[in-house]
């Protein structure tokens, strides 16, 4: 089996991987006993921009004519979707973050 750019099969073991790798990452900083508000916020933020960034991935699923994709694209629409949600966290457009952050300020 051989592995091309643009793999299908590489792209999606590799966005597996980078997907568990930041999810254990935001567990383990929100295990964190003593973390301060800063820190909690930040953590509220990834949150929020990696789950905008699964969002933006499956929703692509849906486009017609997908077969057809930009080559550069397929290569690097990843780092496309991290980096609108990551713009769309920062501007606080959702306010998904600041909700979690307050929820569990309050539950704490």
């Amino acid at each position: 089996m051989s592995i091309a750019i643009g793999s299908d099969m590489y792209s999606v073991a590799a966005g597996m991987a980078s997907d568990k790798t930041k999810a254990e990452q935001l567990q383990e900083k929100l295990q964190k006993e003593n973390a301060s508000d800063e820190e909690l916020k930040e953590v509220c933020k990834s949150f929020e921009a990696y789950l905008l960034t699964q969002v933006m991935k499956e929703m692509e699923k849906t486009i017609p004519g997908r077969e057809n994709k930009n080559p550069y694209l397929e290569q690097f629409g990843d780092i496309l979707y991290e980096e609108y949600a990551k713009n769309a966290t920062e501007r606080e457009e959702l306010g998904i973050a600041q909700m979690l952050y307050e929820s569990m300020k309050r539950n704490a």
